[in-house]
C-alpha cells in the first residue's frame, strides 16, 4: 500500500528517507504532483519509469532547492542567469547543456547531452528537498499519457500500491507544467507552453523566443499524446454531440466549466481536475474554445495532446 503523509515535519522527514532509500514519493509542487526520485540513483529513476510505465526516451526534469544548487548540473549561461533570478523559485524549467561530472544517473536526460532544471515554489516541495538535500527526478505523478495528477487523490488513483509514498497537501495552485525552455542553443527556445506565460519570459529577456518544432523529443512532455483521458476528446466545440459530456469555458457553458468568467489562471487551475471528473463518466469529452494567449497556450497545448490519436 501507498503511504499517505501529511505535510509537517513527521511528513517530510519521512518523505525525505524514503527518497534517500531509492524509494518513490509523490509530492505537491506549485504545478502538479510529481513522482520524485533521488535523480542520482539509477534503480530509483527506473522505479519511477516503471510505475508510470513511461518511455525511456522521454526526459525527467530535475527539482532542486535553489540555483545554486542547479549550477553543479547544467552548464550556466546569461540567459539562465537572468531567468532563475525573475522566475525561480516558480513553474519556469530550463534546459541546459549537462555539466561535467554532474552526477546524475543516465535516465534522467534519457541519454540526451542536455538536462532539465527546476526549482519549484511549492513550501512543502520546498521543505523535502532541503531536507533530501539531493536532486530529484519528478515527472507528474500519474500513469504515462494520462491526465496529470493536481491532488493526492489523483496520484492514489493511477499509482496506489505502485508507490512508496504520497504527501497529501491539497490541491496545486497552479494546475498545468511548468514552462519549459530550452537555453541549449543560440537562441533561447519555448519547448513546452506551462504555467509560466511566454509573454513574462520574452519581457524578462528582452527578445522573441523561438518555439520548437516538435520534430524531436528533447524534454518532458513533448509526446504527441500525453495528458490523455481514457475517452476521446474533441476540441474547440460550441455545443457537446449526442453521447458527449462537454467541458465549458466562459460563456460556452458545458457539464463542467473551466473558468464561467473566462479566466485563463481558474481555467488551468482547474483543466486537469476537470479532465479527471469527466473521464469517469465513460463519455467522449467535447471541449470548448480556449483563447491562445497567456496561460491559454499552455491549456491547449495539454488539450491537443490529451486529443492526440493514440
Amino acid at each position: 500500500m501507498t503511504e499517505i503523509l501529511q505535510p509537517d515535519a513527521r511528513g517530510i522527514a519521512r518523505a525525505a528517507a524514503v527518497l534517500t532509500a531509492g524509494g518513490l514519493v509523490a509530492l505537491p509542487t506549485e504545478t502538479v504532483y510529481g513522482l520524485a526520485a533521488d535523480a542520482r540513483n539509477g534503480t530509483a529513476v527506473a522505479r519511477i519509469y516503471e510505475a508510470k510505465g513511461r518511455p525511456s526516451f522521454n526526459p525527467l526534469i530535475v527539482h532542486l532547492a535553489d540555483a545554486e544548487h542547479a549550477r553543479r548540473y547544467g552548464v550556466w549561461s546569461d540567459n539562465a542567469e537572468i531567468l532563475a533570478a525573475a522566475f525561480w523559485p516558480g513553474p519556469l524549467t530550463l534546459v541546459l547543456p549537462l555539466a561535467d561530472n554532474h552526477g546524475l544517473s543516465s535516465l534522467v536526460t534519457a541519454g540526451l547531452d542536455s538536462v532539465a532544471l527546476r526549482v519549484p515554489a511549492h513550501p512543502t516541495a520546498r521543505a523535502i528537498l532541503q531536507a533530501f538535500d539531493g536532486p530529484i527526478a519528478a515527472p507528474s505523478a500519474n500513469p504515462s499519457g494520462r491526465i496529470s495528477a493536481t491532488t493526492a487523490a489523483h496520484v492514489l488513483a493511477g499509482l496506489d500500491g505502485r508507490i512508496d509514498a504520497v504527501v497529501d497537501d491539497g490541491p496545486c495552485a497552479v494546475g498545468v507544467e511548468s514552462t519549459i525552455i530550452g537555453l541549449n542553443h543560440a537562441t533561447p527556445t519555448l519547448l513546452r507552453a506551462g504555467g509560466l506565460p511566454v509573454e513574462a519570459i520574452e519581457a524578462a529577456l528582452g527578445m522573441q523566443i523561438d518555439v520548437a518544432d516538435g520534430a524531436e523529443i528533447i524534454a518532458p512532455g513533448q509526446m504527441a499524446s500525453h495528458y490523455a483521458p481514457a475517452a476521446q476528446v474533441r476540441l474547440d466545440a460550441k455545443t457537446a454531440l449526442d453521447g458527449e459530456v462537454m467541458l465549458g469555458f466562459g460563456a460556452v457553458d458545458g457539464d463542467l466549466n473551466l473558468s464561467p468568467s473566462g479566466d485563463l489562471t481558474e481555467a488551468a487551475a482547474n483543466l486537469f481536475d476537470c479532465l479527471h471528473a469527466l473521464d469517469a463518466l465513460g463519455k467522449p469529452i467535447a471541449v470548448a474554445p480556449i483563447p491562445d494567449h497567456g496561460l491559454g497556450r499552455a491549456i491547449n497545448d495539454r488539450l491537443r495532446r490529451a486529443a492526440a490519436p493514440r
